[in-house]
């Protein structure tokens, strides 16, 4: 008996998700679709090339996003239907632990959770990356960057580089200074109006330079049209934005890291956190689950009104917690894994205690 009621359970878990999960992703669209309608038109995007490049490319993302609230509302909606019917009570009164009735609900939510981290780690991010060219070609206000202009980085311990702006469609730098130092003595000033990437060669190219060499007392002056340079420097490095993260897989986010590390930029508390967040997520829906059981599986007056009331006000809680923490970690407040994970451990703490609490 107990293995169709576990059953029972996942595919009706199932059914619930799916149901709640397009209607959430419709509305979105309807949403977004409404707010931006405006831009599309000015900038020229036809409506299939809205759909296709932009909406199915978000499609992926918007479910990573939503799902922890569809798996809470089925949760609660279920949980609250088999309270309000006494079929727990009659579970719990034929010896069936509490315990062992959330298992049904826990094999699902670490399915939930496995999948999305699969997808977020190799699928979803190459669409976002689609996404996110379209819209910056056809959307208005729609810049992330964390270095508008005046960009400064450190290539070596004993190289520093300043670059007025930076055109990241074309990947050109504009105004560039290199500077090369010993200890507290500049050995070398280079300027150039502009510096290049070349893909081929995968280094820079320098328009129009002047060199500076100093030495003990006077200093020598060279100019060249042109001067080839190998920095540890790339465009990424110099055309940083809010969302380059959520654009790259598990593995290319942590290079992506590290040669920001090494390229001496500030700021790296940002992609950190992105980052830690994005692997920290999909263990959300495994808390929810075990948040939403615990508050429905006890019977409340109002019905599923209350359940499904209850669900949007701890859902808003718990998104609202997370938008909170994280600006500490974007500044050092708190540590970036920290910053990332501490509303679920929160929230996880809270489901044990309310599990421990709805089976006495």
């Amino acid at each position: 008996m107990i293995n169709r009621f576990d059953r029972y359970i996942f595919f009706r878990l199932l059914t619930i998700t799916v149901f709640v999960l397009v209607m959430l992703i419709f509305i979105f669209i309807m949403i977004d679709f409404s707010e931006n309608s405006d831009d599309f038109a000015d900038q020229g995007a036809e409506m299939g090339q809205i759909f296709k490049n932009y909406y199915l490319n978000y499609i992926p993302e918007m479910t990573r996003l939503v799902i922890p609230v569809a798996v809470f509302v089925a949760c609660l909606f279920l949980t609250g239907q088999l309270s309000d019917r006494l079929e727990i009570t009659a579970l719990k009164a034929a010896g069936v632990s509490l315990y062992r009735l959330i298992v049904p609900y826990l094999v699902f939510a670490i399915l939930c959770a496995l999948g999305i981290s699969y997808l977020d780690a190799n699928v979803i991010p190459r669409s976002n990356a689609e996404r996110i060219a379209f819209e910056e070609r056809y959307l208005k206000n729609k810049s992330e960057k964390i270095d508008q202009n005046d960009i400064y980085r450190q290539p070596s311990p004993h190289t520093k580089l300043q670059v007025n702006y930076f055109d990241k469609n074309k990947n050109i730098a504009y105004r560039v200074q290199l500077l090369e130092f010993e200890g507290d003595r500049i050995t070398r000033t280079t300027n150039a109006n502009r510096m290049v990437w070349i893909d081929s060669t995968q280094s820079w190219q320098m328009e129009v330079v002047k060199e500076l060499v100093f030495n003990e007392n006077s200093y020598t002056e060279e100019s060249h049209t042109t001067k080839d340079t190998v920095i540890n420097v790339f465009p990424r490095d110099l055309a940083r934005t809010t969302s380059d993260i959520y654009q790259l897989t598990y593995a290319e986010a942590i290079d992506y890291i590290a040669s920001i590390e090494r390229s001496g930029a500030g700021g790296i508390e940002i992609p950190q956190v992105q980052l830690f967040g994005r692997m920290a997520y999909p263990f959300s829906i495994i808390v929810v689950i075990i948040v939403g059981f615990a508050f429905a599986s006890v019977r409340r007056r109002g019905g599923k009104g209350a359940y499904l009331a209850a669900g949007l006000t701890i859902s808003f809680l718990y998104l609202a917690f997370m938008k909170i923490i994280e600006p500490f970690g974007y500044y050092g407040t708190l540590s970036p894994e920290l910053a990332a994970t501490l509303p679920h451990i929160f929230f996880f703490l809270l489901g044990i205690g309310l599990l421990i609490e709805a089976k006495k």
